[in-house]
């Protein structure tokens, strides 16, 4: 591939491992509010959804926008008090992107997280400068599996869409990156390599991943 391509990172499941985080917050969430939530329904009803979407799953009933950013704010400073304490980007993750900056490849985030969470953990991590994008929960009218956000993400960073590669670790997102019409390499840790045969590339950890590899995907 001549052109130049662009890549388009999820946040959670992707960046950091936070997941079984989110997992325990909604069930300390939904058990104060005495809402019945199993831990292995949480990656069905919870994971790559907005908070919009999950609180409505898990409750089984629809919100009031101003419901929902309060009920999605309380979940989400539950999850940050639990994961503050021991946040770091996935393993590999640091040498991954510094590949491809080192290699003059445009990079953005593009989460159903909201601004908050975003905000968060870019300070706690520290690797906010190597993405030139970043678009949150409430840069959108559509979260995932909707493929607006990464349609958005990609329109920023002045790539077309099929020369942008989505990183994605759940259902939702992956459709979504598909539905952009995007290259999407899957990690798995939040679903199983058979959960997510259907993606371009499936990867258990970063280290896999070369210049030669991500570039054989438009072959």
């Amino acid at each position: 591939m001549n052109e130049k391509f662009a890549v388009i990172f999820d946040m959670d499941g992707v960046i950091i491992d936070s997941n079984p985080y989110h997992q325990e917050a909604w069930l300390q969430f939904a058990e104060k509010y005495n809402v019945a939530l199993k831990e292995e329904e949480v990656p069905e009803k919870i994971f790559g959804k907005t908070n919009t979407t999950a609180l409505r799953d898990v409750f089984q009933r629809e919100f009031s926008p101003e419901e929902n950013f309060k009920m999605g704010e309380e979940k989400e400073a539950i999850y940050r008090e639990l994961h503050g304490k021991d946040m770091e980007p996935i393993t590999g993750f640091r040498e991954f992107i510094q590949m491809l900056k080192d290699n003059g490849i445009p990079m953005a985030v593009a989460t159903n997280a909201p601004v908050s969470n975003v905000d968060f953990i870019m300070e706690k991590i520290g690797l906010r400068d190597y993405f030139s994008v970043v678009i949150d929960a409430s840069s959108v009218k559509h979260g995932k599996p909707d493929p607006e956000i990464y349609l958005k993400s990609a329109e920023r960073l002045g790539v077309p869409p099929e020369h942008c590669i989505v990183m994605e670790d759940s259902v939702p997102g992956a459709e979504a990156g598909i539905r952009a019409g995007m290259k999407v390499v899957t990690i798995t840790t939040s679903h199983s390599k058979e959960e997510l045969n259907h993606t371009d590339l499936v990867i258990d950890g970063y280290e896999e991943l070369t210049m030669e590899k991500l570039i054989s995907l438009f072959d």
